[in-house]
């Protein structure tokens, strides 16, 4: 897995790519948590996920439920098929708010 973390109107974004398992979930837990930390608004961008496993899937619940506690937006942009079939399976894409782009998020949330 690769990430980067851009900023974009008021959002910090992280860019994750490639496999998110247990070997590097870690890291982007760590990254997801450090800008919620910051008080950022954090999207996080799964366009060129191509796989993602429970660990994974546990960093991006954290990420939603620490948002939360901290009155925080919090979301996913652009989920690759692959990730997107495993939060159908968990029903996790009737929990966290899913976006097509950057750009629908902050149309829509203002």
């Amino acid at each position: 897995m690769a990430y980067q973390v851009e900023e974009d109107r008021g959002f910090s974004i992280v860019l994750l790519t490639g496999d998110v398992d247990l070997s590097c979930s870690p890291d982007a837990r760590k990254t997801i948590l450090d800008c919620l930390g910051s008080k950022k608004n954090t999207l996080v961008d799964l366009s060129n996920v191509t796989y993602i496993d429970s660990s994974g899937v546990a960093s991006l619940v954290e990420g939603y439920q620490t948002a939360k506690k901290k009155n925080l937006k919090f979301g996913l942009v652009g989920v690759s098929g692959p990730a997107m079939s495993v939060l159908e399976l968990a029903r996790l894409n009737k929990v966290f708010p899913i976006y097509a782009t950057v750009e629908e998020c902050v149309n829509t949330d203002g």
